[in-house]
C-alpha cells in the first residue's frame, strides 16, 4: 500500500504544480461596439474600421528566409479589426501585398476544399478555457472553410451560417466577416468577456504563413499561446432555434442479370423518396440540444470499394452532419504517437454503429421452408435521436447522446413460394454520455464517459445472434506542466456484456477474442458458458512535446473479454502493447534544408498469457528542401514472432520476420502541377515480398477547376494465407483440427480520379471515379507442422496430396481444391473447397452539383455509378479485358436529388 501511494503521488505532482498559463505575455485586441452605417462588402470603409484599433504585428511562423528570420515581423503587413453588435461579430481584415493585386494568389473551390492559395483565418477560443477553439477562414475569392474544436480537436463537417464578403485592390486583399453569435458558444453573462485570439495568414506567392500569437515549431501551440480578444458585451443571446429539413428523391436503375427475374422483391427501375431534418435550441447560449428524425445516408458521398481476406471489419468514416457535428464532446481521451504501428485507440464511440446495416441474415438453415429471396433494408431506421452538448461557466464540458432505431422486418420469399417476414435488426437504443472537466486553466483536463447499447429482443433466433445490452464506462485524465513541455495523457475503461449464451459464445468466439484456442492456458474456463462478459482497457503516455528532442513512452492494453464493439470500432482484445520513440527535429531553415525530422524507437507486445506477438524497432527521417519538397523515408524491422490470431481460433503459431521500406516524396503543393509519390517495400525471412506504388498528381489548369489523379499499383505475397479449418483426427498436436493456408499472390490496380469545377463559392461540380482490379491466385496449401512453430507443410510435398478439379466453365467458374491427408497415418481425413483465387474488378463514382442557394440552405443533385460485374476466378489481371469490363459491362445507376433548408429563430 505505500507504494502505490508514491506511484500515485509521482503521477499526481505535474497537476498540482502551479504554472503561468500563457508561457509568453500574450498580444492583445479590442473589440468596439458598431456604430454608424455598415455594408458587408468587404472594403472596409465602413466608419467602424476607422475607430477600431487594429491587430497587427504577425511574425513568421514559416519563413521565407533561411538563418535566424524565424519570428522575425512577417514580410506583409496584416491589420485586423473587431466590432460587435447585438447581434453579431465583424472582422475586417487587411492584408497588404507589396505587389498590390499581381501579388496575390487566389483559386475557387467548394466550402471547406484544401485550395493551395492566400488565406486568411481567424480562431476564437470562446470559453477562454485554453483547450477549445472555433475556426473561420477565408481566401481572396471567397471560398469559406471551418470548423468546430470546442471540446478539443477538430471537426472540419461543422458549417456554421455565416457571411463574408472580400476585394482584391492595389494594397493587397480584404475580408470582412459577420459571425452571428447565435453560431457560437460563449460564456452566458452579461459583463464584458475576453475570448482566446489567434490569427494566422498565408502568403501563397512567398510561401510565408504567419501568425499574431507567435510560438516556435518545435514548441506546443493552440488555446494556451493564443492572444486575448477584449471588449466583447453580448447582453441578449439571439437565434435560439434552427431547423434543417431535407427531402430526397431517388430513382435506381439496375441492371438485370441471370436470377434476379425470378426475384420478386427485385425492381430494375425503383423509384423512392424519404424526409427529415435536424433541429437544434439553444438551452442557454452554453448548451445546445440538437435533434434528428430519419438522418439521411444519402448518395452524396461513396466509400471506396475494398478488398478484404482478413478476419477483421472494414470500417468507414461518419459522415451524417447530425452525429458529426459537435463529436469533440464525445471523446474519451485520444490516441498519440510520433510513429508507431499496429495499435488503435481506445475508442468508445463509433456513430456508424447507429443506424447500421441488418446484422441477422433470414438465410437460415435449419428453417422447415428454406428463403430463397429476401428484400434487405439498406440500413436500420433511426426514429429518433437527440443530443445535449455545452459547457457550463464553471469548467465542466457536457455531452450526451440518445439514438432510437427501429426494427427491421425484412419480406421474404420461402423455396415454396409463399411468403413471410423476417426480423433482420431489433429495437436498439444507443446512449453516451460525457463529462470533463477543466483545471489549472486547461492545463489539466479530466474525463468520465459511459456508454450504452439496449436490444429488445424477442425473437429467439435474434436472442442467440446479438447481446441484449452492453455498457461501457471510462475515466481519463490529461494534463500538461513545465509551460506546456511535458504531458501526461491516461485513460482506463470498463465494459460489460450481457446477452444469452449462444449469442456470448458468438461474441467470445468471434476474431476480437477467439476464447475457443483449445491451446489457450484458461481454455476450460473460456469455453465454460456465459451470460456476460467483462473486460478492462487502458492507455498511458509520457511525453516530452516541446524542445529540441522530443521522447514519448506509452502503454496501451485491453484484457481477454474487453469489448466494446456494439458502440464502437472494436478489432481485437488480449494484449499489451508498450512503445517509445526519440524525435530529434530542426526546425531552423540552413542553406542545406528548411525543416528536418528525425525518430527513432521500438514498440512490442503480449498477450495475457505471456506470448510475445509484436515487436519492431523503427527508424523514421524527413526533410523539406529549400525549394518546398518533402522526402520521407522510414524502415521497420519484425523479428519472428508468435501469432495468436492466425489460425482464426486455433493453436498459437510462428510468423516469420520482415523488414519493410517507405520512400515518399511531395511536390511544392503551390505549383500548378503538384504531386505525391510513395513506394514501399516489404520481405519476410521465407522470401515472401510486397511492394506497392502510389502517385497523387494535382492539376490545377484554372483558378476554378482542379484535376487529381491517383494511379496505384500493388503486389503482396503470403505464405500462410488463412483458407480453412477442417476436423481431422490425425492433427494431433492441432488437438484433431487441420488448419489449412495457402501461398496467396495479390496483384491490384487502382486510379482515384477527382474533378473539381468551381463556378463560384456557393456552386461547385464535383466528379469521382474509381476503377479498382484486384486478383488473388492461392496454391501450395499448406498447415503448420506444430502449433507455436513456423515451420510448415505443403500438401502433395511434404505429406498428402492436392488435387484440383477443373470447372465446367474454367472462365466462369472457380475450380474445386481437394486435400488428403491420409498420408500421415492414424486416419487422416479429405477436405473439398471451392478455389477462392479470384479477380475483382469494380467501378464506382459520382457526380455532384452542389448549390448553396441562401445560407444554410443546400441543394445536392447526384448521379452514382457502381458496376456489377461477376468475379472471375482466374486469379490473374488481364489490363484490357478488366479495363473493358469496367467501361462497358452493366453498372447499378442512381439519380437522387436532395434539398436542405436552414430555418433559424
Amino acid at each position: 500500500m505505500p507504494r502505490l501511494s508514491v506511484l500515485l503521488a509521482v503521477l499526481c505532482a505535474p497537476s498540482l504544480i502551479a504554472q503561468n498559463i500563457h508561457p509568453t505575455p500574450p498580444p492583445e485586441v479590442r473589440a468596439v461596439p458598431l456604430q454608424g452605417q455598415f455594408k458587408l462588402d468587404g472594403r472596409l470603409d465602413d466608419p467602424v474600421w476607422q475607430i477600431a484599433q487594429p491587430a497587427t504585428g504577425l511574425r513568421q511562423s514559416q519563413p521565407l528566409h533561411t538563418g535566424d528570420s524565424v519570428g522575425l515581423p512577417a514580410i506583409e503587413r496584416t491589420e485586423v479589426r473587431f466590432a460587435f453588435d447585438d447581434a453579431a461579430l465583424y472582422v475586417g481584415a487587411r492584408m497588404y501585398d507589396d505587389s498590390g493585386a499581381t501579388g496575390v494568389r487566389t483559386r475557387l473551390a467548394r466550402r471547406d476544399a484544401d485550395v493551395s492559395s492566400d488565406y486568411f483565418q481567424v480562431i476564437f477560443d470562446t470559453y477562454h478555457d485554453h483547450i477549445g477553439r472555433l475556426f473561420f477562414w477565408v481566401n481572396p475569392s471567397g471560398v469559406k472553410q471551418d470548423a468546430n474544436g470546442l471540446g478539443g480537436g477538430g471537426d472540419p463537417s461543422w458549417d456554421p451560417v455565416w457571411e463574408v464578403q472580400t476585394t482584391i485592390d492595389s494594397l493587397g486583399w480584404t475580408a470582412e466577416m459577420r459571425i452571428p453569435f447565435s453560431q457560437l458558444r460563449y460564456p452566458e453573462t452579461s459583463e464584458e468577456q475576453t475570448w482566446g485570439l489567434q490569427i494566422w495568414r498565408q502568403e501563397n506567392r512567398i510561401n510565408e504563413l504567419s501568425q499574431w500569437a507567435w510560438w516556435r515549431q518545435d514548441e506546443t501551440g493552440g488555446p494556451p499561446r493564443f492572444g486575448h480578444l477584449h471588449g466583447l458585451v453580448i447582453r441578449h443571446a439571439p437565434g435560439r432555434a434552427e431547423v434543417v429539413p431535407y427531402v430526397v428523391g431517388r430513382s435506381s436503375n439496375v441492371p438485370t442479370f441471370l436470377g434476379d427475374q425470378d426475384d420478386p422483391f427485385f425492381d430494375a427501375h425503383r423509384m423512392d423518396g424519404r424526409v427529415g431534418g435536424d433541429a437544434m435550441v439553444r438551452v442557454t447560449s452554453n448548451l445546445t440540444l440538437n435533434a434528428t428524425v430519419n438522418p439521411d445516408f444519402g448518395q452524396v458521398e461513396v466509400d471506396p470499394a475494398v478488398v478484404n481476406l482478413s478476419a477483421f471489419e472494414t470500417f468507414f468514416d461518419e459522415k451524417r452532419p447530425f452525429f458529426v457535428e459537435g463529436a469533440g464532446y464525445f471523446g474519451l481521451g485520444g490516441f498519440n504517437c510520433f510513429f508507431c504501428s499496429n495499435v488503435s485507440s481506445l475508442s468508445m464511440l463509433a456513430t456508424r454503429r447507429i443506424g447500421r446495416p441488418p446484422q441477422i441474415s433470414p438465410f437460415r438453415a435449419g428453417l422447415a421452408n428454406q428463403v430463397d429471396y429476401a428484400d434487405m433494408p439498406e440500413n436500420s431506421t433511426i426514429l429518433g435521436a437527440g443530443k445535449l452538448t455545452g459547457r457550463t461557466r464553471t469548467g465542466w464540458s457536457i455531452g450526451v447522446l440518445d439514438a432510437m432505431t427501429r426494427r427491421e422486418r425484412a419480406p421474404v420469399e420461402f423455396d415454396d413460394s409463399t411468403r413471410g417476414r423476417f426480423t433482420v435488426e431489433p429495437f436498439t437504443n444507443y446512449f453516451a454520455g460525457r463529462l470533463a472537466k477543466d483545471l489549472r486553466g486547461g492545463a489539466t483536463q479530466i474525463k468520465a464517459m459511459a456508454t450504452s447499447v439496449y436490444r429488445d429482443l424477442n425473437d429467439p433466433y435474434i436472442r442467440s445472434r446479438l447481446s441484449h445490452h452492453a455498457e461501457v464506462f471510462g475515466v481519463s485524465g490529461d494534463t500538461w506542466w513545465k509551460k506546456r513541455t511535458y504531458r501526461l495523457m491516461t485513460q482506463l475503461v470498463g465494459t460489460n456484456i450481457t446477452g444469452d449464451t449462444a449469442a456470448l459464445r458468438r461474441i467470445r468466439f468471434g476474431s476480437a477474442h477467439f476464447f475457443q484456442r483449445p491451446d489457450r492456458a484458461d481454455t476450460t474456463d473460456a469455453r465454460r458458458p456465459r451470460t456476460s462478459m467483462q473486460g478492462l482497457g487502458g492507455y498511458a503516455r509520457l511525453s516530452k512535446e516541446s524542445g529540441h528532442v522530443l521522447w514519448e513512452m506509452q502503454t496501451n492494453f485491453r484484457t481477454p473479454a474487453y469489448n466494446n464493439n456494439d458502440i464502437a470500432f472494436f478489432s481485437r482484445a488480449d494484449y499489451w502493447w508498450m512503445g517509445g520513440n526519440i524525435f530529434p527535429l530542426w526546425t531552423k531553415p540552413t542553406k542545406w534544408y528548411r525543416a528536418l525530422y528525425v525518430i527513432a524507437g521500438a514498440q512490442q507486445q503480449y498477450t495475457f498469457d505471456g506470448d510475445l506477438n509484436d515487436r519492431q524497432g523503427q527508424i523514421f527521417g524527413q526533410v523539406q528542401t529549400l525549394s518546398y519538397w518533402w522526402f520521407t523515408a522510414f524502415w521497420i524491422h519484425r523479428p519472428s514472432l508468435l501469432d495468436d490470431r492466425l489460425t482464426r481460433g486455433g493453436p498459437v503459431v510462428r510468423r516469420p520476420g520482415i523488414n519493410y521500406f517507405n520512400v515518399g516524396i511531395q511536390t511544392d503543393s503551390r505549383k500548378k502541377i503538384s504531386g505525391q509519390f510513395n513506394a514501399d517495400r516489404g520481405c519476410n525471412s521465407q522470401g515472401d515480398c510486397d511492394h506497392s506504388f502510389q502517385l497523387q498528381l494535382q492539376l490545377q489548369p484554372r483558378s476554378n477547376v482542379s484535376v487529381s489523379l491517383g494511379p496505384s499499383i500493388g503486389h503482396q505475397e503470403a505464405g500462410f494465407q488463412y483458407v480453412g479449418a477442417y476436423a481431422d483426427s490425425s492433427a494431433r498436436n492441432f488437438f484433431g483440427t487441420r488448419y489449412v493456408f495457402a501461398h496467396l499472390t495479390q496483384n491490384s490496380l487502382s486510379m482515384d480520379t477527382r474533378l473539381n469545377v468551381t463556378f463560384s463559392p456557393t456552386l461547385t461540380l464535383e466528379l469521382f471515379m474509381q476503377p479498382l482490379v484486384a486478383s488473388g491466385a492461392f496454391s501450395r496449401y499448406n498447415a503448420f507442422a506444430a502449433p507455436r512453430s513456423g515451420t510448415r507443410l505443403e500438401f502433395g510435398r511434404d505429406f498428402g496430396i492436392d488435387s484440383v478439379t477443373p470447372a465446367a466453365n474454367p472462365a466462369r467458374d472457380p475450380a474445386t481444391i481437394m486435400l488428403d491427408a491420409d498420408t500421415l497415418g492414424g486416419g487422416g481425413q479429405t477436405y473439398t473447397f471451392t478455389d477462392p483465387t479470384f479477380t475483382f474488378r469494380s467501378l464506382r463514382g459520382n457526380a455532384v452539383l452542389r448549390w448553396e442557394f441562401r445560407p444554410g440552405s443546400t441543394l445536392f443533385v447526384v448521379w452514382t455509378r457502381s458496376s456489377r460485374i461477376d468475379d472471375l476466378p482466374r486469379g490473374n489481371i488481364q489490363f484490357g479485358d478488366d479495363a473493358g469490363a469496367l467501361f462497358q459491362g452493366p453498372s447499378e445507376n442512381i439519380f437522387l436529388v436532395k434539398m436542405t433548408y436552414w430555418l433559424g429563430f
